[in-house]
């Protein structure tokens, strides 16, 4: 990581440590609308492996689904950069984008990235182009109607990531794990990395 970039991600775990160390309370609007500010982000370990991952793949284009404040996308958008590729993100809240877009132009890593604000399942229908890394990290319900969304336009060798699958868990998150193992040409493994990832890969 270069010095914006770590400059940057330095602020995001100052964040998160005031987060984690904060009680927890109602966010204003939630998800259909205010200003809820909690960052919600996947933490250090998990940015990294999906940063490791993303690098493996040569020029991806890499799907990410919930932008929020942006933590994860930076670690996605260093990894096309590196890798030749781009990151598409999608986010239901305009201001969670514009954050992060804020922050990925601190990073150097804006032109890497294409901002998408709205549903994710109807953004994903009109993606024309292949998928080669996608990152699942968005209202649990809608996991599996993005699975069914993207599953059509994965490239072979496409690598998923979902997170949250032990924490909080629950069972929208037990009937994505269902639904992608079920895919043909999926193999998946449930890691304990972070707060639990569902890892496949699309033959």
């Amino acid at each position: 990581m270069d010095s914006r970039i770590q400059d940057v991600l330095d602020i995001y775990h100052a964040m998160i440590e005031t987060e984690h160390n904060s009680p927890r309370e109602l966010p204003h609007g939630g998800r259909d609308g205010g200003q809820d500010q909690r960052l919600r982000a996947v933490g250090p370990a998990t940015g990294q492996f999906i940063n490791i991952l993303a690098k493996s793949l040569k020029s991806p284009t890499i799907l990410e689904l919930g932008t929020s404040f942006g933590y994860s996308g930076i670690w996605l958008a260093e990894a096309a950069r590196a890798s030749g590729g781009r990151l598409i993100t999608i986010e239901i809240h305009d201001y969670k984008s514009a954050y992060a877009r804020d922050m990925a132009v601190k990073a150097g890593l804006a032109e890497h990235v294409e901002f998408k604000v709205g549903d994710a399942v109807q953004m994903i229908g009109a993606l024309s182009q292949g998928i080669d890394f996608v990152l699942v990290d968005l209202w649990k319900d809608l996991y599996t109607p993005c699975l069914e969304a993207f599953y059509p336009k994965l490239n072979p060798g496409a690598i998923i990531v979902a997170d949250n699958m032990l924490r909080p868990g629950g069972d929208d998150l037990k009937r994505y794990g269902e639904a992608v193992r079920t895919k043909p040409g999926i193999s998946s493994v449930l890691l304990p990395v972070g707060s639990g990832l569902e890892v496949s890969r699309f033959d």
